[in-house]
């Protein structure tokens, strides 16, 4: 496993174990990784060589590791930093593990592949794919680098795009939504009840992750994941609010003005995430991999909340 130190690593990695699995896991340094059975030591993703050597004796590969998506990035050449690590750590990776006779790598993917906001229609996996931004783009150009080389060797791919993946140790974007949801006043998003986003928990994905592993029907399949309920902006702060106890009111101030509003404070992004819609038509991965999520959104959101009340005094 790639990323085994990060968000989905730390809660796929002792459920793997659960399954029978033994975890080995690339790193530059062994701290935090207690929980892995095996830690190689892989200082540039991109080092071909380093990979080869930790991929011996290795049957599955599920590529985590990536530059993460960050809203109003500031470096002079976001791309080149993207593609850096998700693209050229990816054809590495997958050169390795083709040398190194892997089986099947899983590589973890976004919706930002298919794009940034839905219509009248979800996302699915047949879309063309449309990514709109460098994070985006990055994930797209290694998805088909995967697909391009597995098709010149015996190694399978699968590819899983997911939304915002959310869960106990989430940080980011979710994690200031859900600061801003403990407030004890009524916030402005009563009237963002039209907009619907997908989201997934992250024992949900990590559910997804292992059923792809061996599934023979899952080879050379690219797949999209939720939680099978999707919110409104709305309806999400309020079960967000439920589930910190805090008082659910809101105030109806209409999207045209939100939006110019989040403009004017140059915070667009954000502007189409709280406004828009981005959803996801999962019915062909549950069917294939006869996967369901063993959580429903509202157990989740709720485990997300008890985690949040217990560690947000400790930063």
């Amino acid at each position: 496993m790639t990323g085994a130190s990060g968000f989905v690593g730390r809660a796929l990695c002792p459920a793997l174990q659960g399954a029978g699995y033994s975890v080995a896991a690339t790193s530059r340094s062994s701290q935090d990784l207690a929980h892995v059975s095996k830690v190689h030591r892989v200082c540039d993703l991109t080092d071909v060589a380093a990979l080869r050597s930790a991929l011996e004796d290795i049957d599955f590969v599920i590529h985590l590791a990536a530059r993460a998506h960050v809203m109003d990035d500031q470096s002079n050449d976001p791309l080149d930093e993207y593609r850096r690590i998700n693209v050229e750590g990816t054809k590495a990776l997958s050169q390795a593990a083709i040398e190194a006779g892997v089986q099947r790598l899983i590589f973890l993917s976004s919706i930002k592949v298919n794009g940034e906001q839905t219509t009248d229609q979800p996302y699915t996996a047949a879309d063309i794919p449309a990514p709109e931004d460098a994070y985006g783009l990055s994930k797209s150009e290694a998805e088909e680098h995967l697909k391009d080389i597995c098709a010149q060797s015996n190694m399978e791919f699968v590819i899983i795009r997911t939304p915002l993946v959310y869960g106990p140790g989430v940080r980011a974007n979710f994690l200031s939504l859900m600061s801003v949801a403990n407030r004890s006043v009524p916030l402005p998003f009563g009237a963002i009840t039209q907009n619907r986003r997908s989201l997934i928990y992250i024992e949900n994905l990590v559910a997804a992750l292992i059923s792809a592993l061996e599934h023979k029907e899952a080879k050379g399949q690219i797949f999209l994941v939720r939680d099978g309920e999707d919110f409104s902006t709305a309806s999400l702060i309020q079960q967000i609010r439920t589930a910190l106890n805090k008082p659910t009111g809101s105030i109806k101030v209409p999207a045209a003005i939100l939006r110019a509003m989040l403009k004017a404070i140059g915070k667009k992004d954000m502007a189409n995430r709280l406004l828009g819609s981005l959803a996801i038509d999962d019915q062909p991965t549950r069917n294939l991999l006869g996967w369901t999520p063993p959580f429903s959104a509202e157990e989740g959101l709720r485990r997300t909340a008890d985690w949040y009340i217990a560690h947000k005094d400790s930063g």
